[in-house]
């Protein structure tokens, strides 16, 4: 088939954008219309089980199907489609080793005692009364520091998840705790890489972005921390009773020692030292593994009859710990590797259907389109929130959510007289924040698949993340702060 000449391909930061001036906007949400209805279906009228347990991941490749079949209506070749698809796959390969060794970590952190020991000592400091609105602000501390919400589920997310379990908090609201507190730090941290990404694509500098960015954000995770705060109070907990039993059933079980707190420690520091992410995850994987014949020797002769085979199940498949309480049997399971692969198929099939709706020039039509819309400032702001969600909604990936809208808008928002934070801060609003509330978003996948929550489940609790694109809109209708160019 004839390669569609009015094709075109604008290279940013590594991200490509295809413009396909043939393909009307009808045509381009055909697949993102058949897309949501499938997916509705699926979720309100045959809960999740249309086509087995993994339906989601095969509506996304029929999606993609329709979308090649529009495109090779429009004369787009299927090896600019293939293109793509791998260029998204490539994309999302180190998120997927990454995935794999947190279900690793997991496994190992459970055997070793660690992740026992977090829920011991957390037990005896974070009473039910401070939990929620606690877990918030050591998860923006850590992602602060890190710059990676990401490394901050994976580590202390996991172990506020087990804390606030044993304590009886419901598990949607310790991960939307969690990830609220998370994504707070990874926008106001220099270290993130879409803190970084943001300005570059609107035209500003970092800390002007950082430093705009906080007139939306703090205001923001303020309220997050009164609405937390009074769910502490008023929450019914059933763990704060029996806390007793709790820490006496977790000794009796593990050798409980401040010294398991070394290996989390220890990557902590690796990635505070910006070591790469696989690097100091494996370090946490192999150190966990050593420390778990060190001090559980116990645990490992009643899992198995040799401790290599207990240290390689945990590793790569289901480990389960027996104690005599039930709430604990719970908690102290994992899947390994193995409990991760449902998280990385979704990811991979999400990355399909945007790389082929990329293919055929459907997310700048899309987007285009929007622009149109834009006649006044507010209508730029809300067309801007519109786009990132919408394209964290079809692309199912946050970078796009920001390249995309960014690349397109800016010349708007200077035509409009608006200085570029105005661009950089609105893209973090509501591009960033909200990667996580899409299900087949590789934010999304990720943050369940690690916190062991669904997305359903945690959704109306990450107030941070759904309240941050409405904050950047109420600046925008009231007018506050919103900075013009200065006259040159």
């Amino acid at each position: 088939m004839q390669e569609n000449k009015n094709l075109s391909e604008i290279e940013i930061e590594d991200q490509k954008i295809i413009d396909n001036k043939e393909l009307s906007i009808f045509e381009a949400l055909i697949p993102v219309v058949i897309l949501m209805g499938m997916l509705a279906y699926n979720i309100f009228i045959q809960d999740g089980a249309w086509l087995g347990d993994y339906s989601n991941q095969f509506i996304l490749l029929i999606a993609g199907g329709i979308t090649a079949i529009v495109g090779f209506k429009n004369n787009v070749s299927f090896q600019t489609m293939i293109t793509e698809v791998w260029e998204n796959l490539k994309s999302v390969f180190v998120p997927i080793m990454i995935l794999f060794l947190v279900g690793a970590l997991a496994g190992t952190w459970l055997i070793s005692g660690i992740i026992p020991a977090m829920v011991y000592y957390g037990l005896q400091v974070l009473s039910p009364a401070i939990f929620l609105p606690a877990s918030v602000i050591i998860a923006a501390i850590i992602s602060i520091a890190t710059g990676s919400s990401w490394t901050t589920s994976a580590t202390v997310g996991i172990a506020l998840i087990g804390i606030g379990s044993a304590l009886g908090i419901p598990t949607g609201m310790i991960a939307g705790a969690v990830i609220s507190g998370a994504y707070f730090g990874d926008k106001m941290s220099p270290l993130s890489d879409t803190t970084n990404l943001a300005p570059a694509m609107a035209g500003t500098d970092l800390f002007t972005h950082i430093k705009y960015m906080a007139y939306t954000t703090v205001p923001t995770i303020i309220i997050t921390l009164i609405a937390f705060s009074i769910m502490s109070m008023t929450i019914d907990t059933t763990g704060s009773a029996d806390v007793s039993g709790l820490l006496n059933t977790i000794k009796t079980t593990f050798n409980i020692t401040p010294y398991l707190f070394i290996v989390p420690l220890i990557v902590i520091i690796l990635i505070l030292f910006k070591t790469k992410p696989l690097i100091a995850l494996g370090t946490g994987v192999g150190l966990a593994a050593i420390f778990s014949t060190i001090f559980q020797s116990d645990v490992l002769a009643n899992l198995a009859s040799s401790n290599f085979e207990v240290i390689y199940n945990s590793i790569l498949t289901d480990t389960a710990i027996i104690t005599d309480n039930e709430k604990l049997n719970e908690l102290f399971s994992s899947g390994g590797m193995n409990g991760m692969l449902w998280t990385i198929y979704l990811i991979i099939c999400a990355m399909v259907f945007g790389g082929i709706m990329d293919g055929i020039g459907a997310l700048a039509r899309i987007t285009r389109s929007l622009l149109k819309l834009a006649d006044s400032v507010f209508g730029l702001f809300a067309t801007t929130v519109i786009s990132c969600l919408g394209l964290n909604t079809i692309a199912s990936d946050q970078y796009l959510a920001l390249v995309i809208p960014g690349k397109m808008f800016k010349k708007a928002y200077e035509d409009k007289g608006l200085a570029p934070e105005n661009l950089s801060r609105t893209l973090e609003d509501s591009g960033t924040v909200t990667s996580v509330l899409i299900p087949w978003n590789t934010c999304g996948a990720y943050q369940s698949g690690v916190l062991g929550v669904s997305v359903a489940d945690y959704f109306i609790y990450a107030i941070f993340n759904w309240l941050s694109p409405f904050m950047t809109l109420l600046f925008a209708a009231l007018g506050l702060k919103i900075r013009e160019l200065k006259a040159k």
